[in-house]
């Protein structure tokens, strides 16, 4: 059967004024990851990744692997637009911390995303958002789905992506209700790994978030933002 693994991208900039740029434990993430590709004998037929920075940095670490097509589709949600929207806290994800921003903690943020996120689901259809929730998780296991058709008997697609695309698709396999997708987004870990595997009857989640390559290097390297 064919086999997809979606990568998560590397440690991102947060706080910093442009968010979207791995930080040095991101690329060390990413170089560990390609490091741990070649030891066990992976060799996809096909790289996808989204166009953000932070996933084709990611993506960077492996080119001997050959360039990967560029999709938006594999690109995350907009969180400071969701955050603009939903949170009761003016909050971005990027910028010089400011007023209320000054000194908060990754741990903090998340937990003013989260009800951001739950609210954002909730809205669906009538989301003031550019894209509602409803589209962005039908997006995510479309272009999955696009990715998996394309592969042939016993071949491997790798997808650079984000954690908000991992988690959508991972509640959408698991039969899991919306609000799953906020706790799955919230334990994947940067440059983490979800195998999915593709039958005559549709995809199927094999394993979640794999970082044992982070583990056996320096559990130091696990971050989840």
């Amino acid at each position: 059967m064919p086999t997809v693994l979606l990568v998560r991208h590397g440690q991102a900039s947060f706080g910093a004024e442009d968010y979207d740029v791995l930080s040095p434990t991101g690329v060390r993430q990413s170089e560990v990851l390609a490091e741990a590709f070649r030891r066990r004998g992976i060799e996809p037929s096909r790289l996808v990744s989204g166009t953000m920075r932070r996933q084709t940095e990611t993506a960077a670490a492996f080119t001997e692997l050959g360039s990967p097509s560029l999709d938006e589709r594999w690109n995350e949600y907009d969180a400071n637009e969701i955050l603009t929207h939903y949170a009761q806290t003016a909050l971005r994800l990027d910028g010089p911390p400011a007023g209320e921003q000054e000194g908060l903690t990754s741990k903090g943020f998340q937990a003013i995303l989260e009800p951001a996120l739950g609210a954002w689901i909730a809205a669906d259809g009538a989301s003031p958002s550019a894209l509602s929730w409803a589209d962005f998780a039908a997006g995510a296991n479309g272009v999955l789905a696009e990715l998996g058709a394309s592969l042939g008997r016993g071949e491997t697609g790798v997808a650079f992506t984000s954690g908000g695309i991992v988690a959508a698709i991972c509640a959408t396999l698991l039969g899991a209700p919306e609000a799953a997708f906020v706790a799955l987004n919230r334990t994947l870990v940067n440059s983490g790994v979800t195998k999915v595997v593709v039958g005559a009857s549709g995809a199927s989640l094999v394993s979640v978030n794999d970082h044992s390559h982070l583990e056996e290097v320096d559990r130091a390297l696990i971050t989840y933002r």
